[in-house]
């Protein structure tokens, strides 16, 4: 049984395939199903790490991106596009999966175009309530879509559409609490703000962070994930501000929180601030209350549709980014800790928005699909 996996190059992309490759694995190591081989197609293997560790074979395909925006490399990227159709038709070809999963962005175009061609199976999952250009002609010709957001339904053909949720990885599906401050060097007396920008980091959260820190730093401690290529600037930053604050050391940054830090963020916070990317969902399984402040210009607007979908469900707040300032950052954060009975309908609302077992339930179907193919 060969799966091939293909997906854009975002960490929201990349890392709900791993938690259904660790679903697929485990399914086909408990039941004893036959031998399985993994494949990841995309333009680079992101995390080299997570593909080893869930034995998946990164496979190198070109592809192009089309921009919302004019460009010129809108233009040479077409030719970079249709070059990765030719390879991915080539590769698909000899490796014969018997199903292809796609988790769209522009990367998963070469492998989706490559098994409608060659006539395989076609599972996608699209993670947004508006879904990207890529899923919504992929749904076209796939046997299967899952969605995370009920309201993404009404894109796709209903009878071949389930409402799964979103997947995550088993690691980072709970967080820790014990030894969660100390990881960290906190007091466990005093509320930790988790702030997250997504994989990449994010620009405006970061700089309306760093401005808010001599307001918060009396009442707060901050975990801020910056993104990698920003944390040298964000310290060296934050530390002119704060370089005479009594309280510098409840401010953590860090570039990017694997596993492992992930789950003691989660344990320790008491609030997220967040993106409204896929990292919603992961909040959803920590039970900690956010506020969302979504991307003003995405693809079909689906950043703003995602955070007030989460908004309305009672487990977090939005704040628009065009209105995002440090006054009002600090003025929600400190609205939020000081309502108890809030914190708590928040946090219940959170874990009944989470659907934990999306990876399992994706997986199955994909097996299940292989399987025929097989026969």
């Amino acid at each position: 049984m060969r799966i091939l996996f293909t997906g854009g190059g975002t960490g929201g992309h990349f890392y709900p395939i791993i938690a259904i490759a660790e679903a697929l694995n485990k399914i086909v190591d408990e039941e004893k199903i036959l031998k399985s081989e993994l494949y990841y197609m995309s333009t680079e293997p992101y995390d080299k790490q997570a593909l080893f560790e869930n034995n998946i074979k990164f496979v190198q395909v070109n592809a192009g991106k089309l921009r919302i925006y004019p460009s010129i490399k809108n233009i040479t990227d077409m030719f970079k596009t249709a070059t990765g159709c030719m390879e991915a038709i080539f590769k698909i070809f000899a490796l014969y999966p018997d199903v292809v999963f796609g988790k769209g962005g522009f990367a998963s175009f070469p492998a989706l175009f490559a098994a409608k061609i060659l006539r395989i199976p076609v599972v996608i999952h699209e993670s947004d309530s508006a879904p990207g250009r890529v899923n919504k002609w992929a749904s076209k010709f796939a046997k299967r879509i899952a969605i995370s957001f009920p309201e993404a339904i009404d894109s796709f053909p209903k009878n071949k559409t389930a409402w799964t949720g979103q997947p995550v990885r088993r690691d980072i599906a709970r967080g820790v609490k014990e030894g969660a401050h100390e990881y960290f060097g906190f007091d466990q007396n005093i509320p930790v703000i988790l702030i997250l920008g997504g994989s990449q980091g994010a620009q405006k959260i970061n700089n309306a962070l760093i401005d808010a820190l001599p307001a918060l730093l009396p009442n707060f401690q901050i975990i801020h994930q910056v993104g990698p290529k920003n944390l040298e600037d964000i310290t060296q930053t934050a530390n002119v501000i704060i370089a005479n604050n009594e309280f510098k050391k409840r401010y953590k940054p860090i570039g990017f929180l694997n596993p492992l830090g992930i789950k003691m963020a989660a344990g320790a916070a008491n609030i997220v601030v967040s993106r409204a990317g896929s990292t919603i969902f992961e909040i959803a399984g920590w039970g900690v209350p956010a506020i969302i402040i979504p991307f003003d210009k995405s693809n079909g607007d689906h950043s703003r549709k995602n955070a007030y979908t989460y908004a309305r469900s009672g487990a977090g707040e939005v704040i628009e980014e065009t209105n995002l300032s440090p006054n009002l950052l600090v003025a929600e954060i400190e609205k939020l800790v000081g309502d108890s009975v809030k914190i708590e309908a928040m946090k219940k609302a959170a874990l009944s928005f989470a659907r934990p077992d999306a990876a399992n339930t994706i997986a199955r179907e994909i097996i299940n699909i292989a399987l025929k193919h097989e026969q």
